[in-house]
């Protein structure tokens, strides 16, 4: 994998979930990879997927956000900074999304990014297939994420229930959805109640991770 597409979405640069997106660049630069960032909050992006997607309309009477969609990719209307994000997914081998879990799911602006970028007749529909029939069958994704709750809250029997539950529209609805080959995540739980040491700790385990990340058997098949 040598093109790495990072798709942070935390609101303090001095975050531990930040520390992780920084630790990923840097581990992936160091094996000579071509790291690309978009970084949510920094670029401002927008999540709302609306009209303002598209230089022009093929319906102005009846808006239809799917059949724009198609119509923009066909013909290429798609607004410039959304195109941006579209020709980086398109050009990456590896994609990350670096997140927060937030209300047992990923930030608002990670998931509009996912609803404006993997759009209709680019990455799916319009004769496109899905699943193992998707249009991103050599690229490979994983999730890297903190908790704001301890590990024993996300286990069989915790309140906050099983991850892989949790995570499966993300892992199966998005990015399995467009046929990338999904590999298993990296979590760090409840970061803001460890010491540094520990945090410290975790980084290092994350480039561990990293190092062998490539290896693992994907989750779908």
């Amino acid at each position: 994998m040598k093109k790495i597409l990072i798709v942070h979405a935390h609101p303090e640069s001095n975050s531990f979930c930040s520390s992780l997106k920084n630790t990923a660049i840097d581990y992936f630069k160091s094996i000579g990879a071509e790291v690309k960032i978009s970084d949510l909050y920094q670029l401002n992006f927008n999540p709302i997927g609306d009209k303002h997607d598209f230089t022009q309309l093929d319906n102005v009477d009846f808006f239809k956000y799917q059949l724009e969609q198609v119509h923009a990719y066909q013909q290429g209307l798609f607004e410039p900074s959304l195109q941006t994000e579209m020709d980086k997914l398109e050009w990456c081998d590896m994609l990350i999304f670096s997140f927060p879990l937030w209300w047992f799911g990923m930030p608002a602006i990670l998931k509009g990014w996912v609803d404006r970028v993997f759009a209709m007749g680019f990455v799916y529909g319009a004769g496109k297939g899905v699943y193992d029939n998707g249009v991103y069958p050599n690229k490979k994704a994983f999730l890297t994420f903190t908790t704001g709750g301890p590990e024993v809250a996300y286990s069989l029997t915790g309140k906050n229930g099983n991850l892989d539950t949790i995570l499966y529209p993300i892992h199966h609805g998005m990015l399995y959805f467009i046929g990338m080959q999904v590999l298993p995540p990296f979590m760090c739980y409840s970061p803001a109640r460890m010491s540094e040491e520990d945090r410290a700790n975790e980084l290092i385990r994350y480039k561990t991770y990293l190092s062998k990340v490539c290896d693992e058997e994907p989750l779908y098949k």
